[in-house]
């Protein structure tokens, strides 16, 4: 019995190591004024941006294109919350 479809997992496989490899550590620095919600959309849209660029190269794998749009939800949460944490300490 011969298993077909194992050589389009190693693939993906190793496209998603090697992505995971370039997306390890900062992937954009981006700054931004967290009253400013025109500043703090034009951030996320850079982050975004920097996401997009490094996942195109893998346009065909769907599990590293699924993985950026997880990673472009966590960037944006994590932009906001840190937005509304500055407010917050701004109000106190």
């Amino acid at each position: 019995m011969k298993i077909k479809g194992l050589e389009a997992i190693k693939k993906k496989t190793d496209q998603m190591a090697r992505f995971a490899d370039e997306i390890d550590g900062e992937i954009a620095n981006v700054t931004f004024d967290p009253e400013n919600p025109s500043s703090i959309e034009a951030a996320l849209q850079e982050i975004n941006y920097a996401i997009e660029e490094k996942a195109n190269s893998y346009e065909r794998n769907d599990w590293i294109q699924s993985l950026a749009e997880q990673l472009k939800e966590i960037s944006r949460k994590n932009l906001l919350e840190k937005a509304a944490a500055y407010r917050i300490g701004r109000n106190d």
